[in-house]
């Protein structure tokens, strides 16, 4: 069975956006879009309602862009135990109000025991402070801790050697 992917809202909006001219961001794109014609298919992939209402936002052309490559992706389907666990990680992770969504991404993951959450949020989701508090969560509440990678980090090893 492959392992499981979560692909969160920023991954089809840097795979479906024009291509930035800043160094950092135009590197970001190239990577997600190698991951998505190279890696992709080795997973079984899945999004959430919450990607879903985040993607269609914005400039209809950019939405109806990131919605194409999202169409035919398995929604997971909510469960009562993430809204427990989205509480606890933002009390315990400090998060603002605008970061529910991040939370409930991370909680989605959790309660469905998804192998891997693939984001560029490196702000809220795939904080390498927030890991420890994040793993404390999942042992709290019984449940196993996804890895929470860029795609970068999921791109495996190209070396044939």
């Amino acid at each position: 069975m492959a392992s499981s992917v979560y692909i969160e809202t920023t991954i089809p909006s840097y795979l479906t956006a024009w291509r930035s001219p800043e160094l950092s961001m135009a590197a970001k794109q190239q990577t997600t879009r190698k991951w998505w014609d190279e890696r992709r298919d080795e997973f079984d992939l899945f999004i959430s309602d919450a990607v879903l209402l985040e993607a269609s936002g914005g400039d209809p052309d950019a939405a109806k862009r990131r919605l194409e490559v999202l169409d035919g992706i398995p929604s997971l389907s909510p469960k009562p135990e993430a809204d427990e666990i989205v509480i606890s990680l933002i009390e315990r992770l400090d998060l603002p109000d605008r970061a529910i969504t991040d939370a409930a991404h991370i909680a989605i993951c959790i309660v469905h025991g998804i192998d891997y959450l693939l984001t560029w949020n490196c702000t809220h989701i795939a904080n390498a402070t927030f890991q420890p508090i994040i793993g404390e969560v999942c042992d709290a509440f019984g449940f196993s801790m996804p890895v929470i990678c860029t795609p970068d980090q999921l791109m495996g090893d190209d070396d044939d050697s």
